[in-house]
């Protein structure tokens, strides 16, 4: 009768595993260099995923996979902050 509508996934910078994308955090780059935390998962501009997981976030951090996906040089310590603290809170 009604096709199942195809769930979107996406992979997760730290531990690059595939996963639902309403499961991950999305942080993005916009057009003006901006790099900012997605909460709604809608802005315009290049995004990279993360788990809801602060060691798939360090090792993401780490290995410079936000910098790579986003296409940046370098990640702001209020954005890693942000995210940090955005993880601390879901698992309170």
């Amino acid at each position: 009768m009604g096709q199942s509508k195809k769930v979107p996934t996406r992979t997760c910078t730290g531990c690059r595993e595939e996963k639902n994308k309403k499961d991950l955090i999305r942080i993005v780059r916009n057009k003006d260099g901006e790099v900012f935390v997605d909460i709604t998962g809608k802005q315009n501009g290049r995004g990279a995923y993360i788990c809801h997981n602060r060691a798939c976030l360090e090792k993401a951090v780490k290995n410079r996979g936000l910098e790579r996906t986003l296409k940046i040089s370098k990640l702001q310590e209020d954005v890693v902050a942000q995210l940090m603290e955005q993880l601390g809170e879901e698992h309170e």
